[in-house]
């Protein structure tokens, strides 16, 4: 039987599981949004801005949830960083959406597509993750992925800014410069989170 470091209470993990999918489902929508027309921009943004907006619930409902519980499967503090860290990176996932639909850009980048790629990766490890707090064994293996491919991350954006630069005229570059910095913004959001996991793994070892 494996050990377990905290009491069994689930919901507050399941919360966090919930906020990480709402970011699963987000990059699925601003993925269809790479391959579809200007004119459905607007429709698919909107989709994008109901994930945050659920995400914003669940925040607040593990808030709540902490208040009220008497039992927490994680210190309080680290819950609530989670949390706040989950949401933002959903905030800016949705702020992302809303610049190609603000400054209508067509012919996504591929590059914007490899971030992509590695956004809904780190996002997927993350909802199981999420569900694994109460039981570290396993964990370090996330931890340790979700950095690999925030560097990764951080190469592609170093070639998609020079791609941009040598291609794009001016006004159209800083266009797309706002949106590939909006992408690499969500995987280090990631990378704070797994970083966050990773203290907590040392802290209970």
């Amino acid at each position: 039987m494996k050990f377990r470091l905290y009491p069994q209470e689930r919901a507050g993990l399941s919360i966090l599981a919930q906020m990480a999918q709402q970011l699963v489902l987000g990059v699925h929508v601003l993925s269809e949004i790479f391959g579809a027309p200007v004119q459905e921009y607007p429709r698919l943004a909107a989709q994008i801005r109901e994930r945050e907006a659920e995400s914003n619930d669940l925040h607040y409902a593990l808030l709540t949830h902490m208040r009220t519980s008497f039992i927490s499967p994680l210190p309080r503090e680290d819950m609530y960083a989670l949390s706040r860290i989950l949401h933002e990176a959903m905030e800016t996932l949705d702020a992302a959406a809303e610049l190609l639909t603000i400054y209508k850009l067509e012919r996504i980048p591929r590059r914007a597509s490899d971030q992509l790629e590695v956004i809904a990766r780190q996002a997927e490890l993350t909802v199981n993750a999420m569900n694994s707090l109460d039981d570290l064994d396993g964990l370090e293996d996330y931890w340790l992925e979700v950095l690999q491919l925030a560097k990764r991350a951080e190469r592609t954006q170093l070639v998609f800014c020079a791609e941009l630069l040598q291609e794009q005229k001016p006004s159209n570059y800083i266009r797309h410069r706002d949106f590939a910095n909006h992408l690499i913004e969500v995987t280090r959001g990631f990378r704070q989170l797994a970083t966050r996991v990773g203290s907590i793994i040392v802290k209970e070892s």
